[in-house]
């Protein structure tokens, strides 16, 4: 049995960031996609701020952790939503130890609009062929990524999209990465 055949027997287990002014469309789409595609989903915030979040269209959102209480062990794969609550994010530093933590064990990486500030600050992005909103487009490729203006792009790991219209695309890329 190889260890693909391992994870397809057990519940995959996903993790997604969420901090304030998150961009609603880009957290609940993955959320409840993910759990009908029978994974684990836990809710992820940073080690500062309350327990329960708030979206750009003031839409809330409950943490079940923090990030400085889980380990890349915990989880197969991690989801970054966009919004502004990437540049909330990027401020923890137990959150960019468990992004860089999951993408260089090589696990499922997804970052859709602006997330991509997140893998920057994690510094995963170097030499990954990637997307993101279109304002970060010099933010990426000045921190070495090889950005492109495509609805989705796979690149080893790690999955980005461009913005929410980009959804039905950037999930059916996860969850045919991730075979669940």
């Amino acid at each position: 049995m190889t260890s693909r055949d391992a994870m397809q027997q057990r519940e995959m287990r996903i993790a997604i960031l969420v901090a304030d002014h998150y961009e609603e469309v880009e957290f609940w789409y993955p959320y409840y996609r993910m759990k009908e595609a029978g994974a684990k989903v836990t809710v992820l915030g940073p080690g500062f701020g309350p327990e329960e979040v708030h979206g750009k269209h003031g839409h809330p959102a409950k943490m079940d952790k923090r990030t400085r209480d889980v380990s890349p062990e915990d989880f197969d794969a991690l989801i970054i939503p966009g919004g502004y609550a990437p540049d909330l994010l990027r401020r923890c530093k137990s959150t960019l130890l468990l992004v860089a933590g999951i993408s260089g064990a090589g696990k499922v990486t997804a970052a859709i609009c602006h997330a991509g500030w997140v893998l920057i600050s994690a510094k995963v992005i170097k030499g990954k062929r990637a997307t993101s909103f279109f304002s970060l487009k010099d933010d990426m490729i000045n921190a070495g990524a090889d950005w492109v203006d495509e609805e989705v792009v796979i690149d080893g790991n790690l999955i980005t999209s461009r913005s929410p219209q980009d959804l039905p695309a950037f999930c059916r890329a996860i969850v045919e990465h991730l075979k669940i």
